[in-house]
């Protein structure tokens, strides 16, 4: 039994569903409701709370302190992943998948994008920090096949890692700061929704299947492709 379990771990194909489970759970925390509320239009979700708190009383004053594009990075690690491990040869899938998760990078990076946006709008300074982001993973989901492939699997395992547990301590944190505020706007404490958990359990997913993907085995030989 010990052996079985031993060998399913070190198997690629283990880490490559739980990689695809992980980008899940992280597009589910960012699309879904933090703050939860009987009417829909009450709700809040993840992706549209670094609009949202520019209209809190609390951020406005300065009472509470954050950034919000806080809130952005979770689609940054999303975009970035996907640009970095879809056309890695350890990852097994077949070709069409791999494209069609390069191809969904562009829309992560692109749902950073503003209400109502313009081009003179992006380079404001209110908006500059998200424009460089999405211009940073439009770039990487260009470069994905040709370049970001052949990186050294374990720079890019350390950087996904750390990316991924930087962007949810502080979306997150910067959440549990927002809450006494939340709790005032709705005249009563607000109901925590699954976006967070999500976004933290699809995080810390993210960080182990890397681990088991791209990091090397003993007595386990080197991935080869044809591709």
């Amino acid at each position: 039994m010990r052996e079985r379990i031993t060998r399913g771990l070190r198997s690629p194909v283990l880490p490559t569903l739980l990689l695809l489970l992980s980008w899940l759970l992280i597009t589910l925390g960012i699309w879904g409701p933090w703050v939860w509320a009987e009417p829909a239009g009450l709700r809040i979700l993840g992706l549209d709370f670094a609009e949202y708190v520019k209209f809190v009383a609390e951020v406005q004053s300065g009472q509470i302190a954050l950034v919000r594009e806080v809130f952005y990075l979770p689609l940054v690690v999303l975009s970035l992943s996907l640009s970095l491990l879809a056309h890695r040869r350890e990852l097994r899938l077949p070709g069409v998948s791999r494209w069609l998760l390069n191809l969904l990078a562009a829309p992560a990076a692109l749902a950073m994008l503003p209400p109502a946006w313009t081009p003179l709008l992006l380079a404001t300074p209110e908006f500059l920090k998200q424009t460089i982001a999405i211009l940073v993973c439009l770039i990487a989901a260009l470069i994905s096949y040709p370049l970001l492939r052949r990186l050294p699997a374990v720079a890019v395992a350390v950087f996904v890692i750390a990316l991924a547990g930087f962007a949810a301590t502080l979306a997150i944190s910067a959440f549990v700061r927002l809450r006494p505020a939340l709790d005032v706007i709705y005249g009563h404490p607000i109901v925590v929704s699954s976006g967070v958990w999500q976004l933290a359990a699809g995080s810390v997913l993210l960080g182990v299947s890397v681990l088991l993907l791209l990091l090397p085995k003993r007595g386990v030989p080197p991935v080869t492709s044809s591709l």
